[in-house]
């Protein structure tokens, strides 16, 4: 069997930290193409990560003509994804499209039609479902330890943690701040641990409070990588923080927050759920289950640090590595899609009818 030949759309920084790392590892892929509308990050990834032969383009829909690609990886800003997946569907290539989906639930649509039509492949980069200790969440509840989950908190908090590369603060790229960037990944998290994607309604509210009004000096700011970098305030132009409400058609409700800046002193797990049985949360790395043994209650640690009734689940890959395997194996008729985009699409359209709510003041019902 030839070997896969990959594109990439987009060689910023998810690109270098996730995407060509993960895919360089696996066998039978060849790295062939590398677009930017910097041609110098282009050239870089190529002469890093490409075939001898890899071309390089600044415009997409030259990399998309090329025949012989057999899928791409779409890692633009996020209001860019649906425009360049539905060409990559339509001109014949499988998709890994970075997280979020689209900026709206209208854009994800035209995404998911798009698949429809071309019968090609289409997922969604949300790798932490790839971390240990989520990993290990969703099997404490697939093998029935917190019974029916009726509550549950999706929770990204960054007390100062603006990310200042890129375009993140540029609404007109982002289509939003934290609740697209982060939140969308502690809200994939939880509807995939509770299997349940049947919303009723959803009403939230975002603040801009912080972004546009401390000066340098008083950020006190500390990215996600851990070294000060202030934003500009009168540049910065989405919310700094937003929480959500869900409301699930069989009574299940969850709580999401999601901040780059908010004055709050602790730093929850992305996950907590709560069941008829038990419950769990993920923080520290850990999997915290909240049970009863011999009529008493009991926390069992089931994270990286203790797995006492999970011996045989070893911590394998990293996150980004295995997203690309199963990416990968799915490619070639292996396997199934980790992510699915309709599983994706619940999640932008909770997210942009939180937007939407915050908006009208009023609750957004789905179908």
């Amino acid at each position: 069997m030839a070997n896969l030949k990959i594109g990439f759309i987009g060689c910023g920084g998810i690109a270098n930290q996730k995407h060509f790392p993960g895919m360089v590892q696996e066998e039978g892929v060849d790295l062939v193409a590398f677009c930017d509308i910097i041609e110098e990050r282009a050239i870089k990834a190529a002469k890093e990560y490409g075939t001898p032969d890899a071309k390089v383009y600044t415009d997409y829909r030259e990399l998309l003509a090329d025949p012989t690609i057999d899928a791409v990886h779409v890692l633009t800003p996020n209001v860019l994804h649906c425009e360049i997946t539905v060409a990559a569907l339509e001109a014949g290539k499988n998709v890994l499209c970075e997280k979020p989906m689209a900026a709206t639930t209208e854009d994800a649509q035209k995404m998911l039609d798009a698949r429809d039509r071309s019968g090609k492949l289409l997922t969604i980069g949300y790798q932490y479902r790839h971390f240990h200790e989520n990993a290990i969440a969703k099997k404490v509840v697939e093998d029935g330890w917190l019974g029916d989950i009726y509550y549950a908190e999706a929770s990204l908090i960054r007390r100062r943690g603006v990310p200042t590369w890129g375009v993140f603060p540029n609404k007109a790229l982002q289509g939003g701040g934290p609740l697209i960037d982060i939140g969308t990944h502690a809200l994939d998290l939880t509807l995939w641990m509770m299997n349940n994607y049947d919303v009723d309604y959803v009403t939230g509210s975002s603040f801009t409070k912080l972004g546009t009004t401390l000066k340098p000096e008083e950020q006190g700011q500390e990215n996600h990588m851990g070294e000060p970098d202030p934003w500009d305030p009168d540049t910065y132009q989405v919310e700094d923080s937003a929480m959500g409400f869900i409301k699930m058609k069989n009574g299940a409700t969850i709580n999401l927050r999601a901040s780059w800046a908010l004055n709050m002193a602790t730093n929850p797990g992305m996950v907590l759920l709560c069941g008829t049985k038990g419950g769990l949360d993920t923080y520290n790395n850990e999997v915290r289950l909240n049970h009863v043994i011999a009529g008493q209650q009991a926390i069992t640690m089931v994270g990286h640090k203790v797995q006492p009734y999970l011996p045989g689940f070893s911590v394998g890959k990293p996150p980004r590595s295995k997203e690309a395997m199963y990416w990968v194996k799915a490619l070639k008729g292996e396997g199934e899609l980790f992510v699915t985009a309709d599983q994706a699409f619940v999640v932008t359209k909770i997210l942009d009818s939180i937007y939407k709510a915050d908006r009208t003041g009023k609750p957004v019902f789905f179908d």
